[in-house]
């Protein structure tokens, strides 16, 4: 076990990064912040050259790469850690200084179990794409096929799991504060990232949510995941179909090429959609860089590292939410809140459905380029916290892709709007899977199947309907023993790194989350 000191060392490193990024100048200014993070931030820039604005970005690209993926994860949680946080993590590329080909070779060599040549005619030693855990080259099979090839950055497990284990720390003391702290529960949300981030870590496993995600899409128009070459791909190396195809990002080239713009963003909201809602298994890394469109129009995803999955419950309650908001039926959106027990039941459901038309009336009809998104931030973090509701971590990869899928289609058309692209789709699928046709088909199939195989069917069900309440069992998450506790019990009292750490907790993972203080 990693002893106390050592993540208070870390921690205190890791603050002084983000101070010279100017990342904690909001907070030592914010009269919510306790005097003595406010003191131990006056002593992080101490002597620094602090920006005029916040590179929160930066600062997580200086820390490492394990904070590059903590980053991208936050910028899902403005109510964590503000608005213009959020929105400055979101740029987080991976960019990063390529690993040396030799290396690489060395890792391609060590996980395929032969040398380079038996498996590729050729690979090109500057990789195309550097990131923080894998890079990838262009190279050729030796049966003459182009593909990618995506290689684990040597040590990046061993440097993942002790980053993560002083994050675990930090949201163990931070949760133990209370209040606020307490709610936005710290620690499932560091739970969460560790399982995504040790999943990123096998590329079989990234080569197998590549092959479901290409089944469930089969026969959407418009979209499509590129084959996997199974026979060169193992836990550290991954050789897919190389895919030509301009960037979803480069505006200028998709419209010298003559593609509809509109069409596209639109296509790949549905896309989404249809992954989410009626699959219940989307790709949850869909920013522009991971976005490609073929010369027919074909929008090509790579880079499936990161997946989300939602269950059928969920899925029911997350359409009705959406077309209950797009058609303006707030009681309906309410009383989901109240099922899926997001919302505790002693507040009053009609309070709670005021409160969502406040947020919702202004933003319908309207194109995303007229809505103030920081106006629509406050009033739904208003909410959560007037109506006590807790986050919801399993949900987490949901908010973090609808906010990836909103902004790429709307630098596609800054005039869509994205209520009125989901609402008819939603609309069937709820028709499809509720409508009163399928709800007797279900009924006749069901009782037939009741009489013939009731122990089996009362399996099935437990298995497919999740116990009452909207979120999933939660991940275990690790016994942390408090410093301050430990030290208590030592000697009666605290002693310096008991003080020491009770200031170091909002410099690492403890000041993302008291940005919500200040929002």
């Amino acid at each position: 076990m990693t002893r106390p000191r050592t993540h208070i060392l870390r921690l205190l490193k890791w603050g002084r990064i983000l101070a010279r990024h100017g990342a904690l100048k909001g907070l030592e200014a914010a009269p919510q912040t306790p005097p003595e993070v406010r003191r131990l931030f006056r002593l992080a820039r101490f002597g620094a050259s602090v920006p005029a604005v916040p590179d929160y970005a930066g600062a997580f690209r200086a820390i490492g790469p394990a904070a590059i993926k903590l980053g991208q994860t936050l910028a899902t949680r403005p109510d964590l850690v503000g608005e213009e946080a959020a929105n400055n993590l979101l740029t987080l590329q991976d960019s990063l200084p390529p690993v040396p080909f030799e290396d690489i070779r060395a890792e391609i060599e060590q996980g395929l179990g032969g040398p380079l040549e038996k498996f590729f005619a050729f690979v090109e030693p500057m990789p195309v794409g550097a990131a923080s855990v894998a890079q990838v080259h262009r190279g050729r099979t030796t049966d003459g096929r182009d593909v990618a090839i995506k290689v684990l950055r040597p040590g990046v497990r061993k440097n993942f799991a002790r980053d993560i284990d002083t994050y675990e720390w930090a949201a163990a003391h931070l949760e133990s504060l209370g209040g606020e702290a307490s709610r936005l529960r710290p620690q499932l949300t560091i739970a969460n990232f560790k399982r995504w981030t040790l999943r990123e870590l096998d590329l079989r496993r990234e080569a197998a949510s590549a092959s479901e995600l290409a089944s469930a899409m089969d026969g959407h128009p418009g979209y499509r995941v590129p084959q996997i070459d199974w026979d060169r791909t193992c836990g550290t190396v991954m050789t897919l179909e190389w895919i030509d195809g301009i960037k979803i990002s480069n505006r200028e080239a998709l419209i010298a090429a003559g593609h509809d713009l509109p069409d596209l963003a639109r296509r790949l909201v549905l896309a989404f959609l249809r992954q989410a809602i009626a699959g219940g298994f989307f790709h949850a890394d869909m920013h522009q860089g991971n976005l490609f469109v073929a010369p027919d129009g074909t929008i090509v995803a790579i880079d499936f590292g990161i997946m989300g999955r939602i269950n059928r419950q969920a899925r029911f309650w997350l359409a009705e939410i959406l077309y209950g908001l797009t058609t303006g039926n707030y009681r309906r959106v309410a009383e989901i809140h109240f099922e899926a027990q997001y919302v505790p039941s002693y507040h009053n459901v009609d309070e709670f459905a005021t409160a969502l038309r406040a947020v919702g009336e202004p933003m319908r009809g309207k194109p995303v380029s007229e809505l103030s998104v920081g106006q629509m931030l406050d009033g739904l973090f208003a909410i959560t916290r007037d109506f006590d509701m807790k986050t919801q971590p399993h949900l987490l990869l949901l908010q973090k892709t609808m906010v990836m899928v909103e902004g790429v289609a709307t630098q596609l058309d800054p005039n869509i709007n994205m209520w009125d692209v989901a609402a008819p789709y939603v609309r069937d699928w709820i028709r499809g899977e509720l409508g009163p046709e399928t709800l007797l088909a279900d009924r006749i199939n069901t009782d037939i199947a009741t009489l013939l195989r009731l122990p089996d069917l009362i399996r099935r069900l437990e298995e497919r309907v999740p116990k009452k309440g909207g979120a999933p069992e939660p991940p275990p998450v690790p016994k942390i023993p408090l410093i301050w506790d430990r030290k208590r019990r030592a000697r009666g009292g605290g002693g310096f790194w008991s003080h020491l750490a009770a200031l170091v907790i909002g410099a690492g993972a403890g000041a993302a989350a008291l940005l919500a203080w200040v929002h």
